[in-house]
């Protein structure tokens, strides 16, 4: 495994939307302190960089002007009615002073991860405070006040690259998926909860893209409990095929880690050790891999899928020299270990999971696989 890049700044983690608001980007700290603590960092062939702030020319690749200016006076917390046609001022998306900035630093973590994988800096690289895949070009929500993901395909796209976005968060990207519907040179695959009980409603398995998009947009909604079992079988019957038929110089993966158990906004079931199957799948898969962090609103559960992703990244196996020290409950009775015990659905509702994943996949490998060239597992 080659070179591995930890991109992380204060900046970033120590951002807050305040008390009430699920989205904590103090997450990317509680990592960083895992990843000390179990000895995934200090290493030969792992790099922690702080990222520059980016660019706000590049977010006009993807955001319409409208949204940039009322984002820029949010961020001065100059609120007026008008900022709610673009997103701004609602629950999801408060206004926040200082947001504009936080938006800046989120897009330039995640084009430093980009440019330095691209480029050979390194061969993987996790940017945990980036993938607001919820952003659309005209708009903020679910969040995502930018859409840093829909931005840095803008400007691959524009270099001529061929990437595959792979999002595993609970939540459909609806904002990538509607912002690259239409092209051929970006892969979206979304394993995610159906709309039906989730947020954002969109990412059903009929959505396949349109034009010359049309069979580049790939949507795997599973069932409230759906678990590890079923969710790993679901990734493996889609993702390794298509991403060896589309062959892209590049990987992005929304690695979030609200497909918990525990997670207090979604239902499905899935523990840290079939989120770090997952993950170490994807890296077997892509030899140019971005994470980006997504969401997560467990926040330490999240913290703990987080490190053991980045040990897949990096090849390392996850080591505690404190283990059963006073300091090992810092993170409550159940987090003093990485792995979770195994929990899998039962009975009519893991039936249920099953059938749909089943279906899914079935329809997927009867439509897409033909129009990419994939064979089936």
């Amino acid at each position: 495994m080659g070179d591995a890049v930890f991109i992380y700044s204060d900046e970033l983690a120590l951002f807050d939307y305040g008390d009430n608001h699920p989205f904590k980007p103090i997450r990317a700290r509680n990592t960083l302190e895992l990843c000390n603590r179990y000895g995934l960092l200090n290493v030969n062939g792992v790099r922690r960089v702080s990222p520059p702030q980016g660019d706000p020319a590049m977010l006009e690749l993807f955001h319409d002007a409208d949204l940039l200016q009322q984002l820029k006076r949010a961020s001065d917390g100059d609120f007026d009615f008008s900022m709610l046609a673009v997103g701004l001022g609602t629950e999801d998306c408060p206004v926040l002073p200082g947001i504009w900035e936080f938006c800046l630093n989120v897009l330039g973590a995640t084009k430093l991860a980009v440019d330095l994988v691209l480029e050979g800096g390194a061969d993987r690289a996790f940017n945990l405070v980036g993938g607001l895949h919820h952003g659309e070009r005209d708009h903020a929500e679910g969040f995502c006040y930018i859409n840093d993901v829909g931005v840095v395909l803008e400007e691959l796209l524009r270099k001529g690259k061929r990437v595959a976005f792979v999002d595993i968060d609970a939540h459909h990207c609806n904002g990538v998926q509607s912002g690259f519907y239409d092209t051929d040179q970006v892969l979206t695959i979304s394993l995610h909860e159906t709309g039906r009980t989730l947020y954002p409603g969109t990412g059903w398995d009929d959505e396949i893209g349109e034009g010359k998009g049309r069979g580049f947009t790939v949507n795997a909604p599973l069932l409230e409990k759906t678990d590890d079992e079923v969710y790993v079988w679901t990734f493996r019957q889609i993702v390794p095929p298509l991403l060896a038929a589309y062959r892209p110089d590049l990987v992005i993966v929304e690695a979030g880690a609200d497909t918990m158990i525990s997670d207090p906004l979604t239902h499905l079931r899935l523990t840290s050790n079939g989120y770090q199957t997952v993950m170490k799948d994807l890296c077997a898969v892509a030899p140019k891999l971005v994470a980006l962090g997504g969401g997560g609103y467990d926040i330490f559960r999240t913290a703990k899928c987080w490190t053991l992703g980045w040990a897949a990244m990096t090849g390392l196996e996850p080591g505690d020299d404190y283990a059963g020290m006073v300091g090992g409950m810092m993170y409550g009775a159940d987090m003093a270990g990485l792995y979770d015990p195994q929990i899998l659905t039962e009975g009519e509702d893991k039936e249920r999971a099953w059938e749909q994943a089943r279906n899914v996949v079935a329809k997927l490998q009867a439509t897409v696989f033909p129009i990419l060239g994939a064979a089936k597992p």
